[in-house]
């Protein structure tokens, strides 16, 4: 395939187990040796920088998308093949959407879940018919997706919308459902009937 980029959300957390940050790097070597492109929030510190790190070394590109307050105490990556600096949060969401042509998300605290949720209910409402992958590394999401699974069970999220993401312990798995759900998208749910 042509150029694909794949936006990751992720936390910049220098103080988790070094099984987090492996994986980050990991991920970043297997996004470059495919050709595919790193969008990230474009803040080279903790996870976010393992994952950067990983793409660079491995000969790949990586688009960095941060706001100017970041930039401005100093996290922006000055490294990135391309800098992206917003107004704010939302319009770096915003690019960070608009950029990828998949999405993963390896851990991460209340940003990385604001993100990967926005992106999760725009594919539920059709927004979008981009895949998503939510990396589970060590069964960090394992209460992630018992809570979805218990949100279907109890009526409040359909049964459907679960096809319209992928849980994933393996880095090769992830990057292959990206791939084939890029060339072949699933269908979108009707926006006429919303997910809660």
């Amino acid at each position: 395939m042509g150029r694909f980029n794949i936006t990751v959300y992720c936390s910049s957390s220098s103080h988790l187990e070094p099984v987090y940050y492996q994986a980050g790097a990991e991920l970043g070597r297997q996004i470059a040796l495919r050709g595919w492109g790193l969008v990230y929030g474009g803040n080279r510190i903790g996870l976010m920088k393992s994952l950067a790190d990983g793409v660079q070394a491995a000969g790949g590109r990586v688009i960095g998308v941060t706001p100017q307050f970041m930039v401005d105490e100093g996290i922006g990556d000055e490294l990135a093949d391309e800098l992206v600096v917003t107004r704010d949060m939302r319009e770096r969401k915003a690019i960070m959407e608009e950029r990828g042509d998949g999405f993963i998300a390896l851990p991460g605290g209340l940003g990385t879940m604001e993100e990967i949720f926005e992106i999760m209910v725009g594919r539920s409402l059709g927004c979008h018919g981009k895949p998503i992958t939510i990396l589970n590394v060590a069964g960090y999401y394992d209460p992630l997706a018992a809570m979805l699974r218990h949100g279907i069970d109890a009526g409040f999220i359909r049964e459907k919308a679960s096809r319209l993401w992928c849980f994933t312990e393996e880095i090769d798995e992830a990057l292959d459902y990206l791939q084939a759900n890029a060339l072949n998208p699933p269908r979108p749910l009707s926006p006429q009937k919303p997910v809660d």
